[in-house]
């Protein structure tokens, strides 16, 4: 609805927030939103001994490996992985390459979140408001 109009004694303020409330909930309904995520593109040096580790740890992180390069005795790995996966990798890749791998990472693209992953997001954001109203 683009327009709509007041009469000094059926509408009130209360009404209007209603009808705007009902309309965004029937129009999400229809719409069939998704949620979201950042997707980081990530730039790995370790020892060409810890590539498979790391590989598969970017694998477990619902990561795609992009491609690998050797550098010197180095092995450079460059994946996109969500933003939520990386939020500890500093501390794993420290453990993971006995402190001799470093990262880079840099914010790439938005992702659609997987479905499963997306329905405990919602559960999640859901808890509070039904505490709230017991």
């Amino acid at each position: 609805m683009i327009d709509g109009s007041y009469h000094d004694v059926d509408s009130n303020e209360l009404s209007f927030k209603m009808a705007g409330r009902l309309a965004f909930r029937k129009c999400m309904e229809q719409a069939k939103p998704v949620l979201l995520e950042p997707v980081m593109r990530v730039e790995i040096e370790a020892p060409e001994e810890f590539a498979g580790t790391l590989m598969g740890d970017l694998n477990q992180r619902r990561g795609r490996v992009q491609g690998m390069d050797s550098r010197n005795a180095s092995t450079v790995i460059r994946a996109e992985v969500p933003m939520a996966e990386m939020l500890t990798y500093g501390q794993s890749l420290t453990a993971m390459t006995q402190g001799r791998g470093s990262f880079h990472m840099e914010m790439d693209h938005y992702d659609v979140v997987p479905q499963l992953m997306a329905d405990k997001i919602i559960a999640d954001a859901k808890k509070p408001q039904v505490e709230e109203e017991e």
